[in-house]
């Protein structure tokens, strides 16, 4: 019998959206995750200005948001 050696891909973030209630992160393979803004609170109380100003930590492992002193990795959304 043989086994199947799956390949497993880290899951990379390529582009980051809010509505009232929620954050979008949009995934490199084409996954969307939705989250409550409510898990993070220093998203939560950032104005719309802060949470639109972002940038991707290690090609997309994780995102950062400079004025609201926040970070956040794929992996942690994906958990």
């Amino acid at each position: 019998m043989s086994i199947l050696a799956v390949k497993r891909v880290q899951a990379l973030a390529r582009d980051v959206r809010f509505d009232e209630h929620m954050m979008h992160v949009f995934l490199q393979d084409g996954r969307q995750v939705s989250v409550p803004i409510e898990w993070f609170p220093r998203l939560r109380n950032a104005s719309e200005k802060q949470r639109k100003h972002w940038r991707l930590i290690g090609q997309g492992i994780g995102i950062h948001w400079p004025e609201a002193d926040e970070d956040i990795s794929v992996t942690a959304l994906l958990e």
